[in-house]
């Protein structure tokens, strides 16, 4: 199984062009007001048109209501829901069973105690995305550009299919898979201008660098004494 390389808050059309033609393997679009990086459903449909099934389209929603939920899905037409709010397991469960949608739980991380979140969504999450757990007077959940302790992730029992993320760019791409052996990145502050603005440079660059990583890889280092 590769690595799975996701570009998350895409807004313009270049940068999406610039994600599908270096290979990502799932393009994230944001739903949430307070972002720079946020779509009205609108905008959203005319980007997901572009993908033409060449990745997998994600829906990035914070704490959403289900009218935003039925707006998002007519317009993008995603593949996969990510939920990065504090949506319980119920919840969860419920959005999956409404629009028959595999679901993506965000989990923020700080200390180890945090992935105890895991067990909760065990079961009802189909994937796992550990982000950084914002400052407290953080206005959004990501794309914040912090990455947390890599270390934090040796072990864990998430499955095959999560995706680390969190402060990830060309530069510390590679160190953050030989750490965690994470089966996915996602980036999103790495590859951009400024917050919002995507340079489509940044995002072949942490592509190719994270394929290269996963490819040269030796296996997780080993863990501190």
């Amino acid at each position: 199984m590769g690595l799975i390389v996701k570009i998350c808050g895409l807004a313009a059309p270049e940068a999406l062009s610039a994600a599908l033609e270096a290979g990502a393997d799932m393009v994230g679009f944001v739903f949430f007001a307070p972002s720079p990086r946020n779509l009205a459903p609108a905008a959203a449909r005319d980007l997901g048109l572009r993908v033409k099934g060449r990745a997998l389209k994600v829906a990035l929603t914070v704490d959403a209501d289900d009218a935003l939920f039925e707006a998002i899905v007519r317009a993008l037409k995603p593949d996969i829901l990510q939920l990065h709010g504090r949506e319980p397991p119920d919840r969860v469960a419920a959005l999956k069973e409404r629009f028959g949608l595999p679901v993506m739980k965000a989990i923020p991380v700080e200390t180890r105690a945090d992935l105890d979140a895991v067990d909760r969504y065990r079961g009802v999450a189909d994937r796992f995305l550990f982000d950084a757990r914002p400052p407290r007077d953080a206005t959004r959940p990501g794309g914040l550009g912090k990455p947390f302790d890599w270390h934090l992730l040796e072990d864990v029992q998430a499955g095959p299919d999560y995706l680390l993320s969190g402060g990830l760019d060309a530069g510390n791409v590679a160190q953050a898979l030989a750490i965690t052996g994470a089966p996915g990145v996602d980036v999103s502050s790495g590859v951009e201008r400024r917050p919002g603005e995507k340079d489509p440079a940044k995002i072949v660059a942490f592509v190719k660098a994270a394929r290269e990583a996963w490819k040269s890889r030796p296996g997780p280092l080993p863990k501190r004494a």
